[in-house]
């Protein structure tokens, strides 16, 4: 017999034969607080949560449904929702169907079995991700979506939560987060152990052991197993009962009014004290993992029969019957009368309009364009009295580095929700000083000096804009987002995506990166790959070349993500930082005047740059290859060879007609990339000119497949000036 037909069956025998088991020392009712009314509301989104569970199942068999892993064994989560408040905002574990149906019934007009079914049917009217997926999650109760994460929620749901006390601090209001709100995030005991779900932990410890409000609810719900790995008996409790920082609670998940009165507890201390809860919640999981595991296969007969004897619904049961709330006769007609609706349901949903197109299925890739509030409009002694002694330099040349902190500071002072964050952005102004005084001028809730953890970075930069602010994290080299790349890959990229654009988490990301550091090498410093950004969907990558086109771009990127509600990583080529000559000492040909808000062209996604307008040659390149390039073009002039030099800018989406328009009569084209030739830009370009360009010669010079090593080495496997005349030559040759 199917594990779930057998569950459901020991069920009904139980109340048939009034077979339900002691309660023991579980929390009376009347002591905690919970009426009649509530249990009985809560013990009907149970029996609900367990019969969509089982009408999953049959979809699936039916070649009607698409993804079964249920909530079977957790059903206590409902009494969770049943303690909290729907402004607090809740990121959910997959295991949370209750707790979405049971937080329905604090919001009227709400339709979760309905809603739920048509995402079971992957329906397009499926109301959060549009038949995207099957997910927990609704618009209306406060409930961004997840996927089948492991635990990568957690960081997101620490920034959520020390964004509260922030916009407190900066008196901020009207935002999705109340002053007086917490968060909750769910998991497994399984995910606990995650490094992803460790540094959550870490993350808001640490900021509550040095006095840092964050309102949060980790919520683990220890079933005891992680697919079919067990958990060892106290592991959960023997690690976080006196974890620093974190304030331990357990309940008996099983058992409602247990439940209940863990979660009033959790969510009692951590809106009043504003520090983080650690809810240990003892549940048990029937049927398996999901879909077709089969427990019995890596599971004793005797554990899975004692697992089903846990069954929250068997505990619920007697709490009702024993206080004379519902009779035995009564659930079980409930419950029944609960799963013929539910059928009848699915049978409408079923037939309700799918996804038919690939238009429609990337529909939400894009987030959607927002009303925004108009940027402050600094005066000009605002800007004087911020800037300081910094004012009387703006109008001689400066390097990139310089530049770039003074456009951020024209940002933060245009735009009150901008959050800076990042290792060392403090006091000490970053590793290459970019953010040099800025937590002079705004103030360490502005500022943000984070622990070493880039998740954590991260996941407190999607958290915050779940928030309205709109941060802008920093990573240090370009090679430690590799430690942290699945919340953007996997969090902050799908956001929309899966919420049919409902859900956003616009940021600006910044990250010095790339090769040709001249005084400290090794691969974690010099790190010349982009591919890891490069195939995300719906993500936005700029690289500028020169302070100039740094200062435009970061406010394109800045007006993208504010207006657009993009996802935007802004990678600074850290060898150009300090650069100030191109060709020879002194000439300073690679420096800028400081162009202020509202001076200069702007620089829009897309747009990409171009020096001369030669037609023998166009070499199409970025970031530390546009400097080479341009002092190679000069050594190329001197020998006749009409060039043009063309600046990508934006390298991800590139602006295909723009670069073939600004490619032009050009004759020749070389691509010129930094990065390494296996999965470089170049590899695209290649591509977009041999499709849309067949009547030029191409050729292409990229970095090796290596990666770079320590000292006067470290150069030796890019591009150079002369490697890339030489290329030029060749090219030039070939006729």
């Amino acid at each position: 017999m199917d594990a779930a037909q057998a569950v459901h069956e020991k069920f009904l025998a139980a109340l048939a034969q009034g077979a339900l088991p002691d309660r023991g020392d579980a929390p009376d009712p009347a002591v905690i607080g919970l009426s009649r009314g509530d249990a009985t509301d809560i013990f009907l989104s149970q029996l609900t949560s367990r019969q969509m569970d089982r009408l999953s199942r049959h979809l699936q068999a039916r070649g009607e449904g698409f993804y079964t892993i249920g909530s079977s064994g957790h059903e206590g989560n409902a009494a969770v929702a049943a303690a909290l408040r729907v402004t607090d905002m809740a990121f959910l574990h997959y295991r949370s169907n209750a707790f979405q149906l049971h937080r329905a019934r604090q919001v009227p007009g709400q339709t979760p079995t309905w809603d739920m079914l048509l995402s079971f049917a992957a329906s397009s009217d499926d109301p959060i991700s549009g038949g995207r997926h099957k997910v927990i999650g609704s618009k209306p109760l406060n409930i961004p979506p997840q996927t089948s994460t492991i635990a990568s929620h957690l960081p997101k749901a620490v920034g959520a939560a020390f964004s509260i006390g922030i916009a407190r601090r900066l008196g901020r209001t009207g935002l999705p987060l109340p002053d007086d709100a917490v968060v909750l995030t769910s998991f497994g005991d399984a995910s606990a152990n995650h490094s992803t779900a460790q540094g959550a932990f870490n993350t808001a410890g640490w900021a509550a052991f040095q006095g840092s409000p964050m309102p949060l609810i980790f919520l683990c719900e220890d079933n005891g197993i992680g697919i079919s790995t067990r958990t060892p008996t106290g592991w959960i409790e023997a690690q976080f009962r006196h974890r620093a920082g974190l304030h331990y609670i357990r309940c008996d998940g099983t058992d409602l009014a247990s439940a209940y009165a863990g979660a009033c507890e959790a969510a009692d201390y951590a809106r009043r004290y504003r520090k983080p809860v650690f809810l240990h919640m003892a549940t048990v999981r029937l049927y398996g993992h999901a879909g077709s595991d089969v427990q019995g296969a890596y599971l004793p007969k005797a554990l899975i029969e004692a697992d089903e004897r846990r069954d929250p619904l068997l505990a619920g049961a007697a709490l009702m019957a024993q206080q004379g709330w519902m009779t035995p006769a009564e659930i079980a007609d409930a419950y029944e009368d609960i799963g013929a609706t539910l059928a009848r349901q699915a049978e409408a949903a079923i037939l309700r309009p799918k996804i038919t197109t690939p238009a429609h299925v990337m529909e939400s890739l894009i987030p959607p364009k927002r009303e925004v509030v108009r940027a402050n409009t600094p005066s000009a002694e605002d800007r004087s009295a911020m800037f300081g002694s910094d004012a009387g330099a703006m109008d001689k040349p400066q390097h990139m580095a310089r530049l770039l902190s003074w456009a951020i500071a024209d940002l933060m002072l245009a735009y009150p929700e901008i959050v800076v964050a990042g290792e060392d952005v403090g006091p000490k102004g970053g590793v290459y000083n970019v953010t040099a005084k800025l937590h002079q001028r705004f103030g360490s809730a502005r500022v943000v000096n984070t622990l070493l953890d880039e998740q954590a970075i991260l996941g407190l930069a999607i958290g915050m804009a779940h928030n309205d602010f709109l941060p802008m994290p920093e990573i240090q080299f370009l090679a430690y987002v590799h430690n942290a790349e699945d919340q953007i890959r996997g969090e902050a990229a799908t956001l929309s995506f899966f919420s049919d654009g409902q859900y956003t988490n616009p940021m600006v990301l910044r990250i010095a990166g790339l090769g040709y550091q001249k005084g400290f090498g090794g691969h974690f410093h010099n790190d010349n790959s982009l591919a890891v950004f490069r195939d995300i969907p719906g993500v936005i990558l700029a690289v500028p070349s020169n302070g100039r086109d740094a200062v435009h771009m970061l406010r394109e990127c800045v007006r993208l993500a504010r207006e657009e509600q993009r996802v935007v990583v802004f990678v600074e080529p850290i060898a150009l930082y300090m650069t100030r000559d191109l060709h020879e000492e002194g000439d300073g040909l690679w420096t800028s005047n400081y162009e202020a808000p509202g001076e200069g062209a702007p620089i829009r996604l897309g747009e990409v740059g171009v020096h001369g307008d030669g037609s023998d040659l166009a070499i199409v390149t970025y970031g530390n290859g546009y400097y080479l390039s341009r002092q190679a073009e000069k050594l190329l002039a001197a020998e006749g060879v009409k060039a043009r030099v063309i600046d990508l800018r934006w390298l991800g989406p590139v602006d295909a007609d723009a670069l073939v328009a600004a490619v032009g009569d050009a004759k020749r084209v070389l691509i010129v990339d930094e990065c390494r030739i296996t999965g470089s830009q170049s590899e695209a370009l290649m591509a977009l000119f041999a499709e849309r360009t067949p009547d030029k010669k191409l050729a292409r010079i990229a970095a090796d497949d290596s990666f770079i090593p320590l000292g006067r080495a470290a150069t030796l496997t890019m591009p150079s000036r002369d490697s890339i005349a030489a290329a030029a030559r060749e090219l030039i040759g070939k006729d």
